[in-house]
């Protein structure tokens, strides 16, 4: 049977490669793709809200709050305990995982992340875990994607492309905003916006919100309605909401990474679940708006009525007072983060795209009750529509994606009344942060190790080149106490190479190289043979690559200063081999023709 059905398998891909084009079978694959990415969303987006129903059911519902403090524990266990035996592999975080593979694994996703994020992400987020599901829906669309490619045979190109189109669908389905779902997939995945790239990407999107309206209807995650529209005396506080979003979106990044670096030197697993935990049960206990996305909450302020947001405080503070309710507002922006952070630290399941509309939202109401009351103005500002254009500033700002947040918030409101605003804070917020900043949460973590694909395309084909295929094993080496003669008839008369590495006895460590120029004048001067050793006209190579530390764009650049032909590589301090440049040019090419074919 297995047979019958390989063979059947091989006939249709037979009748395909015969009767369908490989552009026509992407557009093809980018729709099923779009689907698939759907269905993950609402999947996602349904057991997380199946969980949350259960947790505040009647037998509990009076103690509601209590459970709060262990909520997040229990959830954060159950994620542990389902990536160690039910899925044997640890789940990632979303979208930086599905940019790895892109980066270093040429867009091959393991068949256990079609699935890890769907078992995890809900246990995470449904008890309370403060992160979003965003990247785990995208990470289980590109999952998907990069599995069907393969069973089909995909090239590499094809696989990041539908890759894309899963990011595109999965985020059409989730927000019902295909143009900033395909703008998203653009500037996250560093895809080249071409003709060829554009169709594959609009179908996925278009499937994507279709299979949305599919199961949901016409309800919307984040239903706004433009009631303010724009008022050109506005500009300059606009222009101060974006000054405000930059440097938040510096608080954002500088927390986050603070944080994931105290968790990473935790070593035991378990450690890091019971610390995080209980940090995170005890802010949700006490803040309770945190616990979970926070889509509520920011629905709540952007239709007037922060009360309702902040009427479980823990300490039951009267909300009247509006600078109570700026005070308040700032602390969520202030520990939301540090809620969102500790999760992941933890070992949670998420995304950090809800938590950045999150703060940004809260960051534009806040913003705009202190503008209002202040008593300066002589008319109030939109608090609704400060709320919505803050969320754009943090989303330029953490994500360093301005177009996809400009594009995504004027597709909520239905209209594009609020474009320019969106377009003066989402500018200087991200021109703030990316100054100092320069990489965005998902991709910090990649582009310190050098492996983060990005639209400068010099140094994305270095990124995706592997040093290990331009190696060169077959030089001759020699050692300290060999004599001329030694080196002549053992290495020169035996080797088509013109380099010789001078190594170590005992420990092939890299002493120093002999270039064939430097015994050219007395390699035919017999008399020399026993005086001269190799010691002697040996000199230091003018670079080292370092195999475990060196990536392609440093060993580039050493070839760069160096202007040698050939370098040698160390491999934990012992000489492994050469690399020359006419071979590493070689590659270069043809990785750059792979990647732009």
């Amino acid at each position: 049977m297995p047979h019958s059905k390989k063979s059947l398998f091989t006939r249709i891909l037979i009748w395909r490669a015969k009767h369908i084009s490989q552009r026509q079978f992407i557009y093809i694959l980018s729709i099923l793709v779009g689907f698939t990415s759907g269905i993950g969303a609402v999947v996602l987006k349904n057991l997380t809200h199946l969980i949350q129903l259960l947790l505040e059911g009647k037998l509990i519902q009076q103690y509601h709050h209590a459970f709060y403090f262990v909520y997040p524990l229990i959830g954060l266990t159950l994620t542990y305990l389902i990536m160690k035996y039910v899925i044997g592999h640890r789940v990632n975080h979303g979208i930086p995982s599905t940019l790895f593979a892109i980066s270093k694994r040429k867009g091959i996703m393991r068949r256990f992340q079609m699935v890890g994020s769907i078992l995890t992400a809900p246990f995470t987020v449904g008890f309370g875990g403060s992160v979003g599901l965003e990247g785990p829906t995208v990470a289980t669309g590109a999952a998907i994607s990069s599995n069907i490619a393969r069973l089909f045979h995909m090239n590499q190109a094809s696989r990041t492309l539908l890759i894309g189109a899963a990011a595109a669908g999965a985020m059409s389905s989730i927000f019902k905003a295909p143009i900033a779902a395909i703008i998203f997939a653009v500037e996250v995945f560093s895809l080249d916006l071409t003709l060829a790239s554009l169709l594959p990407l609009l179908l996925a999107s278009i499937s994507g919100v279709i299979t949305s309206y599919f199961f949901f209807g016409s309800d919307i995650l984040l239903p706004f309605k433009l009631e303010d529209g724009f008022v050109l005396n506005d500009v300059p506080f606009f222009i101060l909401l974006g000054l405000v979003a930059g440097f938040t979106s510096i608080y954002f990044t500088k927390v986050y990474g603070g944080i994931h670096n105290f968790f990473d030197k935790i070593s035991s697993p378990i450690k890091r679940l019971i610390i995080g935990g209980m940090a995170i049960g005890t802010i949700v206990f006490f803040i309770p708006p945190l616990y979970g996305e926070g889509y509520e909450v920011i629905n709540h302020l952007v239709q007037g009525n922060p009360k309702a947001a902040l009427e479980n405080n823990f300490f039951n503070i009267d909300l009247d007072n509006v600078w109570v309710v700026i005070g308040l507002l700032i602390g969520l922006i202030l520990f939301k983060i540090v809620a969102s952070a500790i999760t992941f630290g933890a070992g949670g399941v998420g995304g950090i795209f809800a938590p950045t509309l999150f703060m940004g939202s809260i960051m534009g109401n806040c913003l705009a009750k202190i503008l209002n009351n202040i008593g300066v103005l002589n008319s109030p500002v939109s608090e609704s529509n400060f709320t919505l254009v803050g969320m754009t500033g943090l989303m330029a700002g953490v994500l360093h994606a301005p177009l996809t947040a400009i594009f995504l918030i004027a597709e909520l409101t239905g209209g594009y009344e609020l474009f320019i605003p969106l377009m003066i804070t989402a500018t200087i917020s991200f021109a703030i942060t990316k100054y100092f900043i320069p990489h965005s949460v998902y991709t910090m973590e990649l582009a310190n190790k050098g492996e983060l694909i990005t639209h400068d395309k010099d140094q994305a084909v270095l990124t995706l080149m592997d040093l290990s295929t331009v190696i060169e094993r077959n030089f001759v080496p020699l050692y300290p106490d060999m004599n001329l003669g030694d080196i002549v008839h053992n290495a020169v008369v035996k080797s088509n190479r013109n380099i010789f590495p001078v190594l170590n006895r005992k420990t092939s460590y890299l002493e120093g190289i002999i270039l064939l120029d430097d015994i050219r004048s007395i390699m035919f001067d017999q008399s020399l043979y026993e005086e001269i050793k190799a010691s002697d006209v040996m000199q230091n190579p003018p670079e080292v690559i370092k195999m475990q530390t060196d990536n392609m764009t440093r060993v580039m650049q050493k070839f760069q200063d160096s202007g040698a032909w050939n370098l040698p590589v160390v491999k934990d301090g012992k000489y492994y081999g050469f690399v020359s440049k006419s071979k590493l040019l070689t590659a270069y090419r043809r990785k750059l023709i792979s990647f732009t074919k």
